[in-house]
Parts: C-alpha cells; sequence; structure tokens
C-alpha cells in the first residue's frame, strides 16, 4: 500500500480509501465487516462513510452502514488502526426523513453525535459536509443552474463554528468539504482565515476518466490551498468496468438495482469506455485497474475512494494502488479524453 497524510496534518492515510454506501443494501452486515476485515489486512488504514448511507437512502436503512461499521469496531477492536471519515447530510427531497434544517448548529450537533453512536466511537476522524444547501452542478447536472437556483448561500461561519466546537472537544479531528465548488470552497477557506477556524483538509467531489470536470477549477484549489481531493466514484458506479457494455444488464449490478443512479450511463461514456478498453487490453491491464491507476497517481489526490460489492471486486480494486501506467499508457488516455471529454456530467 501506498501512503499519504491528510492536508495540513499529521494522519496518515492509505491511498486507497473503502467506500462503504454499499453495506446495508447491496451488502449485508457479514459481507462488510469480510470486506474491512481485508482492507485492512492490505493496507488500508481509511474508511468512509457517512450518515445518509447505504445509498440510495431510505427511512427504513437510515444510519444502517455506520452501524455495522460500529458493530466491526466494537468486534475487533481496530478503532486505533482506522482513520474513519463521515458526512452529514445535506438537504433535498431524499434526505428530508433525517431531518430539514441543513446545516443549522442544532443540526450539525445532532448528526455528529448520532453518528458518534453508532459507530461506536469517541470520535471521528474527518467530518464532512456532503453536499451543499444551494443548488450546484454536481449528482449529474453538468452545467451551474443558474436559472432555477434561488437559494441563499449556506452560512459558512456558523457551520465552521459548529463544527469547532466539535474540534474542541475532541469529538471531530478535522473538517472536509464534498460536493463543492471552487466558489463554495474558497468561502469556507476565507472565512476560516479571517475568523481563525478551523479550514477543511479534503474535498470529496467525483472524479474518473470519463468525468474530470474537477480539472476545471477545483485541481487549482487543491493544490494552491493544499485542499486534498478525495476522489469518489472512480469507476462510475462500475461503468468503467466495461460489464454495462452493448447494453448488458447484470445481475444485481448497481445501476440495473437503481436505475435512477446512471448519471455516468450516456452513449457518449460507451464510446469513451470502449476506447479505454482497448488501451487497457493492448497494455495487459483490467480496464477498472487502469482507471483507478490513473486517479492514485494525480497530483491532487489524496486519496482514492474505491467501493465494491462482492470480494473479488475488492482485491481488484485495491490492488490498482500496484499498478504503474507508463508515459505511453497516459498518453494513449489522454488522446481519447482530447476527443471525448468528459462525456459523464
Amino acid at each position: 500500500m501506498k501512503y499519504t497524510t491528510l492536508p495540513n496534518t499529521d494522519i496518515k492515510v492509505s491511498k486507497i480509501c473503502l467506500g462503504t454506501m454499499t453495506w446495508g443494501k447491496q451488502n449485508t452486515e457479514t459481507e462488510a465487516h469480510e470486506q474491512m476485515d481485508y482492507a485492512l489486512e492490505q493496507g488500508v488504514n481509511f474508511f468512509d462513510t457517512a450518515e445518509m448511507y447505504p445509498v440510495p437512502a431510505s427511512a427504513e436503512t437510515y444510519g444502517e452502514t455506520e452501524r455495522i461499521i460500529g458493530n466491526w469496531l466494537k468486534k475487533t477492536g481496530n478503532r486505533n488502526k482506522v482513520v474513519l471519515a463521515s458526512k452529514i447530510a445535506g438537504g433535498g427531497a431524499y434526505t428530508a426523513h433525517i431531518r430539514n434544517d441543513g446545516f443549522s448548529k442544532r443540526a450539525i450537533i445532532e448528526a455528529i453525535e448520532n453518528s458518534l453512536q453508532r459507530l461506536q466511537t469517541d470520535y471521528i476522524d474527518l467530518y464532512q459536509l456532503h453536499w451543499p444547501l444551494r443548488g450546484v452542478n454536481c449528482f449529474g447536472v453538468r452545467d451551474y443552474p443558474y436559472k432555477t437556483t434561488h437559494k441563499e448561500a449556506e452560512n459558512h461561519l456558523e457551520i465552521l463554528e459548529s463544527l469547532n466546537d466539535f474540534i474542541k472537544q475532541g469529538k471531530i479531528k478535522h473538517i472536509g468539504l464534498s460536493n463543492e465548488t471552487p466558489w463554495g470552497t474558497m468561502l469556507y477557506i476565507k472565512t476560516a482565515e479571517i475568523y481563525n477556524l478551523p479550514k477543511p483538509v479534503t474535498i470529496q467531489n467525483s472524479y474518473s476518466i470519463i468525468h474530470r470536470s474537477y480539472e476545471y477549477g477545483m485541481s487549482e484549489v487543491s493544490l494552491r490551498e493544499n485542499i486534498g481531493l478525495l476522489a469518489y466514484s472512480p469507476l462510475a458506479f462500475g461503468v468503467l468496468s466495461g460489464k454495462y457494455i452493448g447494453g448488458k444488464k447484470p445481475e444485481n449490478s448497481r445501476i440495473i438495482k437503481f436505475p435512477r443512479l446512471n448519471r455516468y450511463s450516456s452513449k457518449e461514456s460507451e464510446k469513451a469506455v470502449i476506447a479505454y478498453q482497448k488501451i487497457a487490453k493492448k497494455h495487459g491491464i483490467s480496464l477498472p485497474q487502469m482507471a483507478l491507476a490513473y486517479v492514485n497517481q494525480l497530483p491532487f489526490v489524496t486519496s482514492n475512494i474505491i467501493g465494491a460489492t462482492n470480494m473479488e471486486q475488492l482485491k481488484e480494486n485495491i490492488n490498482s494502488i500496484n499498478i504503474e501506467l507508463t508515459n505511453e499508457i497516459l498518453n494513449e488516455i489522454e488522446e481519447v479524453h482530447k476527443i471525448i471529454p468528459n462525456p459523464a456530467p
């Protein structure tokens, strides 16, 4: 395994982070515990979760993923071996069963205390805001929705002050953002500097070889402000496994089970996937490992969040850390990107 540190901290994290959003819906608790056991054995010490998991979110399964992780931590006694990240849910129709007051001080208190209880731990290493409360271009929205966005921006000062109260108590160590924009990220950084409050150390946004819009503005923010990307959906909900090419519908696959999770599945995406698959085959590596290895080597990426619904996938994904892409492969990837740039919104 390769390691880095969370920016501006001394916390060492594996370059591969174990994502957990299928646990409690697509995966049983037993399967989730097996995944955590194996990942830790392979040197993966960074686990990412959220209060709303598993997805798709529902009132019936709310908090189930955190409870599964908490049971594993209690059973194994491995809390000191794991860097644990979680998130407070943003607003929206599909999280109305959680709460409806956004990132108010009351909401933050409730979210953190409940997560700590479910996770059966005294502290969370990295606590993140899952998505902005204002309208932004994420979750399959390619362009800024300026025609329909009327919400005022979040109260960044109140949010940072509320999170800082938990840092002072030792209940969270550091804070991060997720699904944020350059403007929102810089406002959090600026507010923290003005009021001497903790700065976000990471941002968790989607990134894959078919969805590289992070490079439009956020990559510069990452490098100049030292806020590391935790890349999620690096295989684009499994699209970059190639298993959906030609209209295939693998049984129990995520997009087939949950059709609304299809934002990476455009016709242009399939064209790009076919082109990337040819590159991988030419060089004797699997497409998923090539796609993950590409993300692993980016200078603005702190950790690459992989997820799997079975052990075979998990082993292949973790092993991507051992794949070194040659300049020839990287150049061939860029040639495809020039022809079919960011086909997935």
